[in-house]
C-alpha cells in the first residue's frame, strides 16, 4: 500500500467522523429522534470525539451533546455519569472560541434541569472557568458563559452563592455595559437569577453597581432586554425596604410607567411586577408611586390586557390600598374599583379572581366611604357567588369571604346590604346583621326628617322595622 493510499484511509476516517458528528448534531435538533439516538448509545460514541485531533469535530461533538442534554434530565444525567464534564471544563480553558461556546452550552444544558445536576457542574470546577470566559474577547463566549452561570444560579441560594463566590457578579455587571444586545440580555437575566433568592445575594448585585446600569436600560427599544432588566430590578426590590429604596433612587419613576403601555405583554407584566415589589413595602414608597401617576397607569394597564399579565397590577393596587385610608382613596379616585370588579367578573382563572377579591377587600375595609365605593359597583353579590360556588378554588373562597367581611364591617350602603338577607350563609349573615343593627337607629332618626321622601324606601317611615323583622325571620342557607 502506497503512502497516498494510507493517507486516503485517514482522510476517509476523518471524513466519516465529521459526517457522523454533523449528522448527530442535526438529528438532535428534532425531538422525535432523541429516543432513537439515546437507545443507539450515542452518548458513549460522542465522548471520545470531544478529544478528537480535528477542532471542528470536537466542537460539533460538544454541540451535539449539548442538544441531547438540553432535551431531558436523563440525557443530562448521562453526560454527568459519562465523565464528560471534566473534559469540557478543561477544554473551556484551552480551546478556541468556537469550542468554548459549545462547551458552555453543554454545561448550561446539563445544569438547567435540576439543582443536583447544577451541583455536579459546580463540583467539577466549572464555575471558575466559566467566570474566566466572562472576560473573553469574544462576545459570544461571554454570552454562553453568562447563560450557563445564570442557569446554575437560578435553582437555589446555595448554588447562587457559589456563582457569587466564583467572582461572577462584577463581570456580569460589566457584560450589561457591553454593546451587544444579546450579551446584555443574558447578563441581566443572570443577575436576576442571582438576586432572587435572598436579600444578601441581592445586596451583592447592588454592591457591584448593577442598579444604575440596569435602570438606564429601562427604555431600551429591545423588548427582551427590557423584560430582563425589569425582572432583575424586581428581584432586587422585593427583598427589603432598603433595597426597594435603592431601586427607586435610581430614578426609575416616572420612566418605568412608559413600559406599562409597551406593545409587548411581558414588558407590561414585568413593569407591573417591579412597581408591585416596591409598593408593598411601606406607605411612603406607595405614596411616591401615587405621586408619580403610577396607580392610574397600572389601572390603565390592567384594562389593556388579560389573564396573568394583569395579576401583578391587581396585586399592586391591593398593596397600595392596604397601607392607609388615603392611599386606598387614591386607588378609588383613579377608578381602580370598577377595573378590579371587571377582573373579578370576567377573568376565567381562579387565582386572578382571588387576587382581585383580595385587592377589593383591602380598598373597602377602611371606612364607610371606602366600603360604599366598592359596594356601588355591585361587587358584593359577585364575591358572595364566588364564595358559595363549589367550583371555586379554596383560595378563591377564602379570599372572597375575607373581602366580604372587610367590606361589610364598614359598609352603610343599604342597597348593597339588603340582598344578603336573602342569600348569605350564616357566617356572612352575622356581619350583615351587625351592620343593620348599627344603621337602623340612624335610619329611625332620619325618618323623622325625611318622611316626605317616600320615593327613597331606605328612609321611608317604618323601613327600619321592616328590615329588623326580615333579619329576625331570616332562615339562612347552609353552606
Amino acid at each position: 500500500m502506497s503512502q497516498r493510499q494510507v493517507l486516503q484511509v485517514f482522510e476517509q476516517y476523518q471524513k466519516a467522523r465529521t459526517q457522523f458528528v454533523q449528522m448527530v448534531a442535526e438529528l438532535a435538533t428534532r425531538p422525535q429522534n432523541i429516543e432513537t439516538l439515546q437507545n443507539a448509545g450515542v452518548m458513549s460514541l460522542l465522548r471520545p470525539l470531544l478529544l478528537d485531533v480535528v477542532p471542528t469535530i470536537q466542537q460539533t461533538a460538544a454541540l451535539a451533546l449539548g442538544r441531547l442534554a438540553n432535551y431531558n434530565d436523563e440525557l443530562a444525567e448521562a453526560v454527568v455519569k459519562g465523565d464528560i464534564l471534566p473534559q469540557l471544563v478543561y477544554s473551556l480553558a484551552e480551546q478556541n472560541r468556537f469550542y468554548k461556546k459549545a462547551a458552555a452550552f453543554v454545561l448550561r444544558a446539563v445544569g438547567k434541569h435540576s439543582p443536583q445536576l447544577a451541583q455536579a457542574i459546580v463540583d467539577c470546577g466549572a464555575l471558575d472557568t466559566l467566570v474566566i470566559c466572562l472576560e473573553d474577547f469574544d462576545p459570544g463566549v461571554k454570552e454562553a458563559a453568562a447563560w450557563a452561570l445564570g442557569y446554575i444560579a437560578r435553582h437555589n441560594a446555595e448554588l447562587s452563592q457559589a456563582v457569587v463566590d466564583a467572582g461572577a457578579v462584577p463581570l456580569l455587571v460589566l457584560c450589561i455595559q457591553e454593546p451587544e444586545i444579546a450579551l446584555k440580555r443574558i447578563a441581566a437575566s443572570a443577575l436576576s437569577d442571582i438576586s432572587k433568592h435572598s436579600p444578601e445575594l441581592a445586596q451583592t448585585v447592588v454592591d457591584a453597581g448593577a442598579i444604575a446600569h440596569l435602570a438606564q436600560m429601562i427604555l431600551n427599544p429591545d423588548s427582551k432586554l427590557k423584560n430582563q432588566v425589569l425582572s432583575a430590578l424586581s428581584q432586587i426590590a422585593k427583598h427589603s425596604v432598603d433595597l426597594a429604596e435603592m431601586v427607586v433612587e435610581a430614578e426609575i419613576f416616572p420612566v418605568v410607567l412608559t413600559c406599562l403601555k409597551d406593545k409587548d405583554e411581558y414588558v407590561k407584566k414585568n413593569a407591573s411586577t417591579l412597581i408591585r415589589e416596591i409598593a408593598k413595602h411601606t406607605p411612603e414608597l406607595s405614596q411616591l408611586i401615587v405621586n408619580a401617576g403610577g396607580v392610574a397607569a397600572v389601572i390603565d394597564c390592567i384594562g389593556s390586557c388579560k389573564g396573568n399579565i394583569r395579576l401583578p397590577g391587581i396585586m399592586m393596587l391591593g398593596y397600595v390600598a392596604a397601607h392607609s385610608e388615603n392611599l386606598a382613596m387614591a386607588v378609588i379616585i383613579s377608578k381602580g374599583v370598577p377595573q378590579l370588579s371587571v377582573c373579578l367578573s370576567e377573568e376565567p382563572e381562579d387565582h386572578i379572581k382571588a387576587a382581585a377579591a383580595w385587592a377589593l377587600g383591602q380598598i373597602g375595609r377602611h371606612t364607610p366611604e371606602h366600603a360604599r365605593a366598592v359596594a356601588v359597583t355591585n361587587t358584593l353579590p359577585v364575591l358572595l357567588s364566588l364564595y358559595m360556588s363549589t367550583e371555586s378554588s379554596e383560595d378563591l373562597q377564602v379570599k372572597s369571604k375575607k373581602a366580604i367581611k372587610n367590606i361589610l364591617q364598614k359598609c352603610t350602603y343599604l342597597p348593597a346590604l339588603e340582598p344578603f338577607l336573602y342569600d348569605a350563609p350564616p357566617n356572612i349573615l352575622k356581619h350583615v346583621v351587625g351592620q343593620f343593627s348599627k344603621i337602623v337607629g340612624e335610619i329611625s332618626i332620619s325618618c323623622e326628617f325625611l318622611s316626605q321622601a317616600s320615593e327613597n324606601r331606605y328612609y321611608s317611615p317604618g323601613y327600619s322595622d321592616t328590615l329588623l323583622q326580615r333579619v329576625d325571620s331570616y332562615q339562612p342557607l347552609t353552606h
